[in-house]
């Protein structure tokens, strides 16, 4: 097994919102207590809904933001305390690409000044040839050409400028690339270029990744492990095929049945969420999940439950996981039933007029 690179120790975040005017304050938990070891080399994904807290980790893991309790380790050295030269250099060795690749890109700086900073800041001995050279070579890396270095970011299109952003990250030599969100913001045509270009990457520059997403089509093309998150907190996390083949919590089963099935034909059972999502001002007692759960028991009001070990690899913080699946099954996707005589001639009629069009 790999060695651990990147650890979160029981993080938490808490927001303070609202306040003046006669309103009282609350505080707001967008991350409460989530500990995770990414191993070097890996791609770790963390998922869930709008508003889960995952953004707000992916920024603790990267000291952008100060926790509220907790640490972060990066090879098995606290992160919390770093400053000014130690701080430096973490930031060479774990580098961010952020969701939108407009926002994130100075207008005012042509793309050879975006991509040579931070060589200007990590690498200062470089002449400006050498930087040159260096900006030139990954813009290659990234699919675009040289020439591109003397344009401004409004001058691409969004696919582009994310792949500005992610040459821009790379510029430093880091070990851990952590992507926000890295395609959602982009077509979905462009999406798939992006994800086999961030594939090549990781394997040429020796990466970790953590990637940030909530479309789980996204994650299972890519990822190696994943961890689901559900206000604020880690409630499945295990391999890749683990959790979508045998989700072990009624959340992650509830997310796998909402994808849409590409297989004309196969039926799934949808597993519907009552309610909307509680506010993490306010989380609801015992199980964060068992306001909208549609397998929840009278002691899941009051029972906080633990995440612990279902199987080997995968845990789940449920107190009635095996009794779920028993009863339920595993919640993994259906084997698409057997076409009928009529759909296998609407299929051939349908092929074949597809091939009159292409002669």
């Amino acid at each position: 097994m790999a060695e651990t690179i990147l650890e979160a120790v029981d993080l938490k975040k808490h927001f303070r919102s609202g306040g003046g005017l006669g309103r009282k304050a609350s505080t707001v938990r967008a991350v409460d207590g989530v500990s995770l070891k990414v191993r070097q080399g890996e791609t770790f994904a963390i998922v869930g809904e709008s508003g889960c807290g995952k953004s707000t980790l992916a920024r603790l893991l990267m000291r952008l933001l100060e926790p509220t309790e907790g640490d972060a380790l990066f090879e098995g050295k606290s992160i919390a305390g770093l400053k000014g030269r130690e701080l430096r250099e973490l930031r060479r060795e774990m580098q961010f690409v952020f969701q939108d690749p407009f926002s994130s890109l100075n207008p005012r700086m042509t793309v050879g000044k975006l991509i040579g900073e931070p060589l200007e800041v990590h690498a200062p001995s470089l002449s400006a040839s050498d930087r040159r050279a260096k900006v030139a070579e990954l813009l290659g890396r990234v699919g675009l050409r040289p020439e591109h270095a003397d344009r401004y970011p409004h001058e691409f299109s969004g696919g582009q400028r994310q792949r500005i952003g992610i040459a821009r990250a790379l510029a430093t030599g880091p070990r851990v690339l952590i992507g926000d969100e890295p395609v959602s913001a982009l077509d979905v045509s462009v999406q798939a270029q992006v994800i086999n270009r961030l594939h090549d990457l990781k394997d040429e520059f020796d990466l970790t990744l953590v990637i940030i997403a909530h479309d789980l089509a996204v994650i299972r093309h890519m990822s190696d492990r994943v961890a689901v998150m559900y206000l604020g907190q880690i409630v499945e996390l295990g391999t890749a095929d683990q959790v979508f083949e045998t989700p072990r919590h009624p959340y992650t089963r509830a997310l796998l049945s909402a994808v849409p099935e590409p297989v004309f034909g196969t039926a799934r059972e949808r597993i519907a969420l009552n309610g909307e999502t509680p506010s993490p001002a306010n989380p609801p007692a015992g199980c964060r999940f068992h306001t909208r759960c549609p397998f929840a028991r009278p002691d899941c009001a009051t029972r906080v439950p633990e995440l612990r070990e279902i199987a080997d690899g995968q845990s789940a913080a449920c107190h009635y996981s095996e009794e779920i699946t028993a009863e339920h099954g595993s919640g993994s996707h259906p084997e698409p039933p057997a076409r009928t005589a009529g759909a296998e001639r609407r299929f051939a009629l349908y092929a074949q007029a597809i091939a009159d069009r292409q002669a």
